[in-house]
Order: structure tokens, then C-alpha cells, then sequence
């Protein structure tokens, strides 16, 4: 599982929230049923609008055969004189995805000539737009003018990015990544009960070089850190992400808005990109699996096999522990979570020692795993958990998803 999507697909908390999509005449449309698609498969509830000019390009018989519902077209020829009001009574976001130029100039002047304009006023809720056009459109005074506005107005504009364009030129016009449109919509439907607070995440592996081209290490895909990244900020923190080497682009993406990844290699480097953070934090998730010691290196260059065909013995030292270094440097009110891999017998042996650590490690919680169980640990889509507060609170958690493992750990965190 080597994308934030394939990962949030799996959270369960938010069941059952219903965004309504407004499909506009762009060329790019097409791309707004694969959102729909990610949010169906995310359990979530979705209806769907379709204006005059997407229909030129989609129908709405193919958005409800693949799970949207419902679906409307003509505010005069669908049946029911109060569908422009549906959405604002059941939809809890509304996203105009593709945008198009014509209806961002709708919306910023409140024209309610069609169904999906006319549903667009009749909203109270989160709304987003993710414009798609020709750069010069884009780039047209008015536009940008009715963009502004629309910013203002408080809806959440999805700018485009730069590319080659279906006109054959290229520019900024290109409807943002689904990744980005995805991640925007469960934002939008979330509790916002983490908006102030800057998190910071470290993730993912440390290597540690031994010679040119060996070093020590772990398994550690970056998973269950992404989910707490991707987690927190979905319910309105800012983040910040120290990430060891290997997580990939599309797990953690680095181009998010109130979402920066800085790259780390070793544990002495995360521990000094860490720390370096940590002062300006509000929450620490410590996640990472940061190797605990270090070979000394044997040099720059590859070890030969043919000089110690006697075998051969590496020396180590251990590393300092980010952890429990930055939990005893906390002022105010910073909290710390983190983690630890274990390889327990049974899960309450797990538990006590979560409560061992949290102790000696001076943090507010701790989440163990078992790394030699079937469905927990490295690289698996699930962990199971024994959670242990500082406070004396202490929870064992079945096998849930580590996209919902990660979000009720910051709710626990939050009440820490």
C-alpha cells in the first residue's frame, strides 16, 4: 500500500458523510467519477449534479451506475421543484469538480440560472471548487477576479496545476491530482477539531551506513506515520513530517497545503530535523522506527568478501533516543505520543509494556504493536494496539486499519 489514498480508503470515520458533486463542462470532468469513486469506496455518501456542458461530455446514467445518487440535471425536467435545495438539506460538503470558468463566474456573482448554480446558493455548508480551463482563461483578470471573491467567501479553491493542456499548449490549468481532491473532500466533511494545533509526525525507516553501500535498517514502510500526518491534518492541523528514506511521494505527499515533508536519513539527522521542529509544536506523534543503534562504519568504500572469507564482526553504538529527548525538553502544553514495535506474547503483555515505556520515556501515550503477529506491523495495511496514558489510561484496540488506528489516536491525544 504505497498511496495516501489506498491508505484513507480504509478509514471508517467518516462513514457515511455525504459530499454532492457539481460536474462542470471542462474536458476533465471524466477525472471527477474517479473522485467519486475514492469516496464510495471511503464509505461515504455521494450525489452529483451534472450541467448542460458536462453532459456534452458525461452522462448522469454513468455516475449512477457507478454508486452515485442522486443525480441531477435539468432544474426544470427532473421531477421535483425543490432538488435545488436536496444538497443544502442532506450533503454535508458541496465540490464544483471540474470548475469551469463559466460557473467560478457564477458562483462569484450568485446567479442561480441552473440547477447546479441555483444548488450552490442554496448551500450553507463546506464548499470547494478545483478549477480546470485553458491557462489564458485562467489567467484572465476576471477570473482570477471571481476566484478571489470565492476565497473570500470562505469556499476552498483547489487551484490547478501546471501542465501540458488537451488545447496542446501547457500551463497552470490542469485539474488538481485526485490525490489533492480526495484528501480535500474528507477535510471538508471532517470535525475541524485540530485546526491551531501544528503537529509535528517523524516516520518511516532510518539507515545507518556501515560501508559504500550497506547499511543497517528496518522494514518500515511509513504507513502508520502518513496516517497520523494525513490524519491530523485532515482535521485542520498543520504538519509537519520528518520522514525517513523510502516513504514514497505518494504516501506522504510534500505539496499539500498547511503539509511540509523534510526528508531524513539517519537517526541523528531525524533527530536533529525533529528538534529542530519541535520548539514550534504543539503535538509530537513519534512514529518513526529510527534505528536504536549504529554500526561503525567500516569507510566510504564497498567491503570486500574476498579479504574476510573468515567472517568478520561490526561494533555498534547506540543512538540517542528522540523520543524521550524531546518529551523532557516540553514546555506548555506540548503532548507527545509514540510508538513502540514489540514482539509480545499475548496483548496483555503487549499492554504492560506500552505502560513500561510511556514511564520511561516520559510521554503522554504510547501505541505498541506486535510486529510478529499476522496483520500488525511493518508494512501491513492494519496494527493492532495496546494503548497506554501517562495518566493511568490503558486500552486494548482489535485489529482496525492504521488510517483508523491513526485517527483515534489523536483524538486520544487531544484528550491527553
Amino acid at each position: 500500500m504505497t498511496d495516501v489514498i489506498s491508505a484513507l480508503r480504509l478509514l471508517t470515520r467518516l462513514k457515511n458523510k455525504s459530499v454532492h458533486l457539481g460536474v462542470t463542462g471542462s474536458v476533465a470532468c471524466y477525472k471527477a467519477i474517479e473522485l467519486m469513486r475514492a469516496l464510495l469506496h471511503a464509505g461515504m455518501r455521494v450525489s452529483a449534479t451534472l450541467t448542460p456542458a458536462a453532459r456534452e461530455f458525461v452522462t448522469p446514467l454513468l455516475f449512477e451506475s457507478l454508486g452515485a445518487f442522486p443525480v441531477y440535471a435539468d432544474i426544470f425536467r427532473d421531477g421535483d421543484v425543490f432538488a435545488h435545495l436536496e444538497p443544502g438539506q442532506n450533503a454535508d460538503a458541496f465540490f464544483v469538480v471540474p470548475a469551469s470558468a463559466n460557473t467560478l463566474a457564477k458562483m462569484a456573482q450568485g446567479l442561480a440560472m441552473d440547477m447546479l448554480s441555483a444548488q450552490y446558493v442554496a448551500f450553507d455548508g463546506p464548499v470547494l471548487a478545483a478549477p480546470s480551463m485553458n491557462v489564458r482563461m485562467w489567467n484572465h483578470p476576471a477570473t482570477q477576479n471571481n476566484v478571489k471573491i470565492l476565497k473570500e467567501r470562505g469556499v476552498a479553491v483547489i487551484e490547478p496545476d501546471s501542465g501540458s493542456l488537451a488545447c496542446g499548449t501547457s500551463g497552470k490549468g490542469r485539474l488538481a491530482s485526485l490525490q489533492h481532491l480526495f484528501l480535500h473532500a474528507l477535510r471538508a466533511v471532517a470535525p475541524s477539531d485540530m485546526q491551531g494545533q501544528r503537529v509535528m509526525v517523524t516516520l518511516g525507516p532510518t539507515r545507518e551506513p556501515w560501508d559504500g553501500v550497506r547499511f543497517w535498517s528496518n522494514p518500515s514502510s511509513g504507513l502508520m506515520g502518513s496516517c497520523l500526518a494525513m490524519a491530523s491534518w485532515i482535521r485542520g492541523a498543520e504538519v509537519t513530517a520528518v520522514a525517513g528514506p523510502g516513504v514514497p511521494e505518494e504516501l506522504l505527499p510534500s505539496d499539500l497545503p498547511g503539509l511540509v515533508r523534510i526528508n531524513a536519513f539517519t537517526a541523528q539527522d531525524m533527530f536533529e530535523k525533529a528538534a529542530g521542529v519541535w520548539p514550534e509544536s504543539t503535538l509530537g506523534m513519534f512514529c518513526a522506527a529510527v534505528a536504536d543503534f549504529s554500526p561503525v562504519p567500516f569507510g566510504d568504500k564497498k567491503f570486500k568478501k574476498a579479504d574476510h572469507q573468515d567472517g568478520f564482526s561490526v561494533q555498534f553504538t547506540a543512538n540517542r533516543d528522540i523520543l524521550s529527548t524531546l518529551a523532557g525538553e516540553r514546555h506548555g502544553r506540548q503532548k507527545t505520543l509514540g510508538f513502540a514495535a514489540e514482539t509480545a506474547g499475548s496483548m496483555d503483555e503487549l499492554l504492560s509494556l506500552a505502560r513500561l515505556k510511556c514511564e520511561r520515556k516520559g510521554a503522554d501515550i504510547i501505541a505498541a504493536n506486535c510486529v510478529n503477529q499476522p496483520g500488525s506491523g511493518f508494512a501491513a495495511p492494519t496494527n493492532s494496539m495496546a494503548v497506554a496514558c501517562a495518566d493511568g489510561r490503558g486500552e486494548i484496540w482489535p485489529t482496525l486499519s492504521k488510517a483508523d488506528v491513526a485517527w483515534d489516536l489523536c483524538t486520544w491525544l487531544l484528550q491527553a
